[in-house]
């Protein structure tokens, strides 16, 4: 563990910088994982999801 400080604070500059958050962020990240996503739907209802944006668009019918 004294180890692992006495290189955060050698390289603190480096960690701090974009460079390093970037690298620590990616690192937690992959550690995380990604989320299961689950929906849960009712009778005579139409579910619908997205991992992004979803547009709908609506035609008006002209007369």
């Amino acid at each position: 563990m004294d180890e692992v400080m006495s290189w955060i604070i050698d390289n603190k500059e480096w960690i701090f910088s974009g460079a390093g958050i970037a690298l620590i962020a990616n690192v937690i990240r992959k550690k995380k994982g990604r989320s299961n996503q689950s929906i849960k739907s009712g009778r005579n209802t139409t579910n619908i999801q997205v991992g992004n944006d979803l547009n709908i668009e609506n035609k008006i019918k002209k007369k």
